[in-house]
Parts: C-alpha cells; sequence; structure tokens
C-alpha cells in the first residue's frame, strides 16, 4: 500500500491573511520586544470577546495558571482540588508553588469533573477541618464543566475557583463564556488550541488590582522606578508584541474557527454513528462545545477494535490521531498525591481516541480518515 505523502495532523494551526498584516505591520513598527500596542489591544480585544473586564496576555497558558495561584497565595503545602482529565501542565502549575494537587475523576456526561465526587470530597474535608485553598477546574477538549453545580459546592465551603480554560476559548455554558466562570480564568494559545500565537495565553478576571498584579508578576515584579527594583520574586511570563499581532488577527476569525471545527464533528458523526462500539463526546442541554478535538470511545468488543487498533490503522497512512488524556491520578509523578476515582477517565484513556479536527481540515482528508476508521471496524 502507498502511504500518502502529505500528513494529516490532529489540531494544526490555521492561520490567514490578517494575522500574516498584523504581524508585518508590527515588525515595521519595530516593537518587536515583549510588551507594545499589540498587546495592549490583544487584551483589551480579548476581554470584550469574552465579556470579561480585564486581560492579561502571558507567554503561554501554563504561566497564566501559575500567575492565577500567586495571585490567590497558594503557597507550600496548600492543597488544591483539581481534574484529573487534563494535560499535565494543570497540576504542574500547583506543584510550581510547593502545593499538592487532589484530582477528582470524570462523569460520563461532560468528561469534566464530577460534581458527585467533588462534593463527597469536600465533605471528607471539611469533618477533616482541612478544606483546600482552592480548586483548578479543567474544561476538557473544548467543552465546560458543569459549572451550575462544580461552583455552588466550592461556594459552600468558600473555595475560590480558577478556571482552566486553556481548550475552551469559545465555549459556553448556558451562555456565559469558558473562562467567566471562576474568579480567574486562564487560556492558551498554543499552536494545536482554536486560535493560536505560536506560544502564549491569556489570563483574565474581574478584579482589577489581580490584573494590575499579574502584569507585575509576569514582568520579573518590577517596580515602578528608573532602576530595576524589585521586592518580590516575578516571572519573565509577558506576550512579546509579534505574537500578540498575530492573536488579534486568530482573534478575529475565532467564530468562524469554531464553525468550522463543530462542523467537522458533525461530518465524523453523520459517517461513522452507524458503526456499533463507538460514541462521540456528548454535549448535554445547555453546553456548546468548540469541539476543539473531536473524541469518540471505543468499545472493542462491540466495534471490533480497539482504539489503539484504529489509532496504529491512521498512522499507517500518515494521519495522526492521538488517545485521550491519560488521567493525571495514573501518571508516575503524581503517584503520591491524593486522588477521587470512579474509574471513567481511565475508561476514556482505555477507549477514547480524538481524531484530526482542525479548522483547516479538508474534505477529502477527513474522508480518508474515515475510510481508514470504517475499514477497521469487523
Amino acid at each position: 500500500m502507498t502511504v500518502p505523502t502529505h500528513r494529516v495532523y490532529l489540531s494544526p494551526p490555521h492561520m490567514g491573511p490578517t494575522e500574516l498584516g498584523l504581524l508585518v505591520q508590527a515588525f515595521e513598527s519595530n516593537w518587536i520586544a515583549p510588551l507594545g500596542p499589540n498587546v495592549d489591544a490583544f487584551e483589551a480585544e480579548f476581554a470584550a470577546k469574552i465579556g470579561s473586564a480585564f486581560a492579561v496576555a502571558v507567554s503561554s497558558g501554563t504561566a497564566a495558571l501559575h500567575l492565577a495561584l500567586r495571585l490567590l497565595n497558594i503557597g507550600t503545602g496548600d492543597e488544591v482540588i483539581t481534574s484529573s482529565m487534563t494535560f499535565c501542565a494543570t497540576a504542574n502549575s500547583i506543584c510550581y508553588q510547593g502545593a499538592k494537587p487532589i484530582f477528582i475523576d470524570s462523569d460520563h456526561a461532560t468528561w469534566n469533573m464530577d460534581p458527585q465526587l467533588l462534593e463527597e470530597e469536600l465533605v471528607r474535608c471539611a469533618a477533616l477541618g482541612r478544606l483546600p485553598r482552592a480548586a483548578m477546574i479543567v474544561d476538557v477538549n473544548g467543552q465546560c464543566a458543569n459549572y451550575r453545580q462544580l461552583k455552588p459546592l466550592l461556594d459552600r465551603y468558600e473555595i475560590p475557583l480558577i478556571e482552566d480554560a486553556a481548550e475552551a476559548l469559545g465555549a459556553t455554558h448556558h451562555g456565559v463564556s469558558a473562562g467567566r466562570f471562576g474568579c480567574v480564568g486562564c487560556f492558551s494559545f498554543n499552536g494545536n488550541k482554536i486560535i493560536t500565537t505560536s506560544g502564549g495565553g491569556m489570563l483574565v478576571t474581574e478584579d482589577e488590582s489581580w490584573a494590575i498584579q499579574a502584569r507585575k508578576l509576569a514582568t520579573q515584579a518590577r517596580e515602578p522606578a528608573p532602576h530595576y527594583e524589585h521586592t518580590t520574586i516575578g516571572y519573565n511570563y509577558r506576550l512579546s508584541n509579534l505574537l500578540a499581532a498575530v492573536g488579534r488577527g486568530q482573534l478575529s476569525v475565532l467564530d468562524e474557527r469554531v464553525a468550522a471545527r463543530r462542523a467537522v464533528y458533525q461530518r465524523y458523526v453523520e459517517a461513522l454513528s452507524d458503526l456499533p462500539g463507538l460514541r462521540f463526546m456528548p454535549e448535554p442541554e445547555g453546553f456548546f462545545s468548540t469541539r476543539w478535538l473531536t473524541s469518540v470511545l471505543v468499545d472493542p468488543v462491540k466495534f471490533g477494535a480497539s482504539r489503539e487498533d484504529i489509532r496504529l490503522a491512521l498512522e499507517a497512512s500518515n494521519i495522526e490521531a492521538r488517545p485521550v488524556w491519560k488521567p493525571m491520578h495514573s501518571q508516575p509523578v503524581f503517584a503520591n498525591h491524593r486522588a477521587v476515582v470512579n474509574g471513567v477517565s481511565d475508561q476514556l484513556f482505555r477507549d477514547g481516541l480524538c481524531l484530526p479536527s482542525g479548522s483547516s481540515l479538508s474534505i477529502e482528508d477527513q474522508q480518508r480518515t474515515i475510510k481508514i476508521i470504517r475499514s477497521t471496524a469487523q
């Protein structure tokens, strides 16, 4: 069999002429160094887009998460509730502060944090007289967690919420934009996200003093003096003016990018739903997912092949697919941390597969992908 020469990627960047024009303008203006007019404009435009009061552009989504923990004064020995089904950056940022993650498993309805398990853990912590200092909840694969159930539980115990919306820009939950459910929201503009600045992130908040503090911490915590004066530890976390120019162009087409990914998802549904043992990530009523990654669960008995069989068949045809996130509670680096599990995220990892989902995915390449998936079914 001849393997196609061009590779189909899982979620490649999708760039256009607007981004290039803004980038050239920034280059020609000589605003090359970090900060500049595009950073200011990107922050203002981003905040307006999701309905947040303030936005702070930073070098990565991880940087945004780390700064959020600093704003809440999370430190050594503190415990932070977080999602187990996520990328490692979520848990890593907690550990940067010397804090301890407590991993909560997912539910079948959203693939995000299970409200029942969260409630059970908070009741346990309250009985011990040691409540977590914060919660960092993740919006997986472009879909918000069930904040209508999760947020009241945290409010009952006065536990602040950091929303890790790295994968969910453009998603909503009962009409509220992802990133706006906590006291701080964090986004990623990594190369595989809905929009990208090649590398970058954004922190959003309704608290002006926190936005000011986040900008200061992200700029090496420099004091307002003609010389370099520092009274606290800071970080080199600010986004460059060049990358902010790219981000502004990407943000201007966010709605089109989300619509394109949802269309990719719909084509998969129409082409594959008749296959036994294949189920798509659900989108409950009141949720609007970006379908950042179209994900399926494969029952190997009913389908006749495992998710790994499908992945390898796609790879043999030069098509990238990826297992759903391996839960943090199953990662060796976090083996000694507390986890409240129900088996859902372990099942999602075992049977879940993310399919090519980019907004620039051609009909031909998607049909090629669909054909291979159908050919693996027995």
